[in-house]
């Protein structure tokens, strides 16, 4: 196991928050994300008081719900109220709001603060939300990221993806590639491997707190494994010919891999404490890019054994393998959705590579990309987004999209080539 050094590891990757104490109010569910076209909750999200940064957190917890396009906000030049003043439901119904967000910084020291968030419904008069929260005064951005969770948990009932991160490969030319670190927003980037070779794209374990990635080494492709409890890496497997990172299993034991280490590549299961390697393919043809459906019943990769790329699907021990993908003649980067009703994958189409999603059971086909080459989709935890590869504006970039195609914007900076996201599972 080598130790490497990770810039701020602790700081990029650690929330360092206390809920000190907190109460979530059961009962009503204020938006039904499985309906996109509903109304959108009317919110007023008041600058947090206490230290001057507060209004910056408050517009951050403010961006971070306008992503989900779920909410809609009221100008604070007609708020009666201060975050430090108590809640009135009569001076914010002529608002027509529905929710009401105060925070107030507190107990401050000279690393540390804390703050008390409530959440209060106009409508039933009460409060459905409040915590206190401690961290470092470094780490405000990844406190309001941690709020807006919280906060988009009490309305809809569902765990928000605010505080997840993404994996991805950034390419300068004095440099090379390098492994990459930042938030689901395009915030706080970090590069966290660097190596002077050629590096494959990253993939998450099940808990997100290791990175499996394969990079070439002279002349010999490893896999390695970077684990940010203990802040090192360790190759867990190499040999001749190319060995690709597939997919984690679900219980995060073990690693799918694809290798040709015995002729044409097929598909393998690395088990990571014995390191035994357990071939599930055996064809002379081209098995890759092995993804583990979340439940870890079925694996979904690629083959050519029709004669051009296509996805099948083979039960985990490798067994009964059936073809997926019938449109299209290169069909590539299949992953499933956390709750396994979908899988993204590459298409091409048209003469470019576009983001495509279709149902296990191979109907539902549907293109959500038409501008550029669009490729190696991966989603978000809750299933509502995506992020993927785009050259779109001339060069690789990585780009986040809904589920349904909308809201497609840029995520990764204009001044590195950005490509092979991934995104954290928690």
């Amino acid at each position: 196991m080598k130790k490497i050094s990770l810039i701020n590891v602790s700081q990029l990757i650690l929330l360092l928050l206390t809920l000190c104490a907190g109460s979530l109010a059961e009962g009503r569910v204020y938006i039904d994300v499985t309906s996109p076209g509903g109304r959108k909750l009317p919110i007023a999200i008041q600058d947090f008081t206490g230290i001057a940064e507060g209004p910056g957190v408050s517009e951050i917890i403010k961006s971070d719900l306008q992503f989900t396009n779920l909410f809609s906000f009221v100008d604070k030049n007609a708020f009666l109220e201060t975050s430090d003043t108590p809640f009135n439901a009569d001076n914010w119904r002529p608002l027509g709001v529905d929710a009401v967000v105060k925070g107030v910084f507190e107990g401050s020291s000279d690393s540390s603060l804390s703050v008390t968030v409530s959440v209060y419904d106009v409508v039933e008069m009460r409060n459905i939300l409040k915590k206190n929260y401690s961290t470092k005064k470094n780490l405000l951005r990844p406190l309001a990221h941690k709020i807006a969770d919280d906060l988009y948990e009490a309305i809809t009932g569902q765990k928000g993806v605010f505080s997840t991160r993404i994996a991805f490969i950034g390419y300068d030319s004095a440099e090379g590639r390098s492994i990459y670190l930042m938030d689901f927003d395009g915030q706080r980037i970090k590069k966290i491997v660097k190596k002077n070779s050629l590096i494959m794209r990253p993939h998450w374990s099940p808990d997100s707190k290791r990175l499996a990635y394969s990079f070439l080494r002279k002349g010999r492709w490893a896999i390695n494994i970077l684990n940010f409890d203990t802040a090192s890496e360790t190759e867990v497997f190499s040999s001749k010919g190319t060995n690709l990172v597939g997919d984690f299993t679900p219980d995060g034991k073990d690693l799918l891999l694809s290798s040709s280490s015995k002729g044409s590549p097929d598909i393998y299961l690395l088990q990571l404490n014995s390191r035994v390697l357990t071939p599930l393919t055996y064809a002379d043809t081209i098995e890759v890019s092995p993804a583990s459906s979340p439940d870890g019943g079925h694996i979904v990769y690629v083959s050519n054994k029709s004669g051009t790329p296509q996805l099948y699907i083979m039960n985990s021990d490798g067994s009964d393998s059936r073809r997926l993908t019938f449109e299209g003649n290169y069909n590539t980067a299949p992953e499933w959705s956390p709750a396994g009703d979908l899988i993204a994958f590459c298409m091409m189409t048209g003469g470019r590579f576009q983001i495509a999603t279709i149902k296990p059971d191979g109907t539902s086909l549907t293109v959500l990309t038409n501008v550029g080459n669009n490729e190696e989709p991966s989603f978000s935890a809750d299933g509502r987004y995506i992020v993927f590869t785009s050259d779109r504006d001339g060069v690789k970039g990585v780009y986040v999209m809904s589920v349904t195609a909308d809201e497609q914007h840029r995520i990764s900076p204009k001044n590195i080539r950005a490509f092979g996201p991934s995104w954290s599972h928690n």
